[in-house]
């Protein structure tokens, strides 16, 4: 009978789906992180521009969200569509 936990690790335990998986996940995040934050940045430069309060600052959030959310679903597709084959 096996002692628990020691089949959980192997040296490379992070190879093949699991690590891709582990990949999309972080570009997934990164993505999401700098395109809302640059659109946020985006509008508190124009808020600053035109001298309002914070209107294109919520703006540019929900811009960069959408750019980010369409950029998360190809990087799905093309992940899928690779795993498919």
């Amino acid at each position: 009978m096996p002692v628990l936990g020691t089949d959980c690790y192997h040296p490379g335990a992070l190879s093949g789906q699991a690590g891709a998986y582990l990949a999309l996940f972080s570009e997934i995040g990164i993505l999401l992180l700098v395109t809302t934050l640059a659109g946020a940045l985006a509008g508190h430069w124009v808020d600053e521009q035109l001298g309002t309060v914070f209107v294109f600052v919520v703006i540019g959030f929900l811009g960069g969200a959408a750019v980010g959310t369409v950029g998360i679903y190809r990087l799905i597709t093309r992940f899928l569509a690779r795993f498919e084959d």
